[in-house]
């Protein structure tokens, strides 16, 4: 163990991927050995977190966690979050810069009247009202970058030790610094709640026809019965009013748990709004098809766009304009 000068400052935990690619099997194990050989670092190399069973050893060995944790994964940084707060792993999403984007920085100034955000309501997340433990958890995303150095780096900033050389990953490791749990685990399909934006509607326990769903001791939502999820099936997600159900493997950035900066917490694509086809409707037209189709599947009359469902799409129709809107708005102007 590490020596009482060196006390741990962190846990990494590095998160596997599904598939057996050489690349990143490469990149999950240069990862580990550097950490490995940072002081006050200790590392766990889990199966991918999204897959892990309930009361298995990952899951056991996470919760015993105390400290801060650094978690490398292969899905979204605010879907690896999630995915462990959903298993009892909390904390405070910590600042992360690796992947971050910052051409945009030196973009002009915008003009008071630019910059006035717009009047909206203020109403209350689930963790306004359940504030998570205060200690900090690092979401790192094994898609921003193929080079190690760049992790081994952004874990440095994080413990606040600035620009450090690499480690030489050559090196053995010594004191039993690294232990990786090795358990079966099957590829799952389920949806995650954002707490941080869930208002607890219950719009997603009454659009699910399939028990997912339901409420704990103190009537917040959750995700009751995982495994009864339809594989594939992202529908309730295009329901939820602030876009706080995460489908981690799904294609669609927005939905898998990427940042996104519209209101609408979908990114535009622009080539749509020039006359480019397409077939995908509505979201709540798209949501009501995509659960018709399960229900189909399972032998169950479909649904179509239920009363609550038009009730949805009347409270959309009447939202203020959001940036989307705003940006028709001025093609419109233009006369394209």
């Amino acid at each position: 163990m590490i020596s009482a000068a060196h006390p741990t400052t962190c846990t990494l935990v590095v998160s596997k991927g599904q598939s057996r690619n050489p690349a990143k099997r490469g990149l999950e194990s240069a990862i580990a050995q550097a950490a490995g050989q940072i002081d006050g670092v200790e590392v766990l190399v889990v199966p991918h977190l999204y897959d892990l069973p309930k009361g298995g050893e990952s899951l056991e060995r996470l919760r015993e966690i105390d400290g801060d944790l650094i978690v490398c994964s292969w899905i979204f940084s605010r879907a690896a979050h999630w995915v462990l707060d959903r298993n009892g792993i909390g904390g405070t999403p910590g600042e992360v810069e690796l992947g971050i984007d910052d051409s945009d920085d030196e973009s002009e100034t915008p003009s008071a009247a630019d910059s006035e955000p717009p009047e909206t309501e203020v109403v209350d997340r689930v963790t306004d009202l359940y504030p998570r433990p205060d200690r900090q958890v690092y979401c790192l995303d094994l898609k921003s970058s193929e080079s190690v150095e760049d992790y081994v780096a952004e874990i440095n900033r994080i413990l606040g030790r600035g620009e450090t050389a690499p480690a030489d990953t050559s090196l053995p490791i010594v004191g039993g610094k690294i232990v990786e749990v090795e358990e079966p685990t099957k590829r799952r399909w389920y949806p995650v709640i954002d707490f941080s934006r869930c208002t607890n509607c219950m719009e997603c326990i009454d659009f699910c026809l399939f028990g997912v769903y339901g409420v704990d001791g103190v009537e917040n939502i959750l995700v009751e019965q995982p495994d009864n999820c339809r594989k594939g099936c992202p529908a309730c997600s295009r329901v939820c009013p602030e876009n706080a159900i995460i489908f981690p493997q799904h294609k669609a950035p927005a939905i898998a748990g990427a940042q996104t900066d519209g209101d609408e917490g979908f990114k535009i694509d622009l080539s749509q709004l020039f006359g480019a086809p397409t077939d995908k409707g509505d979201p709540i037209a798209t949501a009501a098809r995509e659960r018709d189709e399960q229900l189909l599947l399972t032998g169950r009359e479909a649904v179509g766009i239920d009363d609550q469902l038009k009730k949805r799409q009347a409270a959309l129709s009447e939202k203020p304009k959001d940036n989307l809107d705003r940006l028709i708005d001025s093609l419109d102007e233009l006369d394209l």
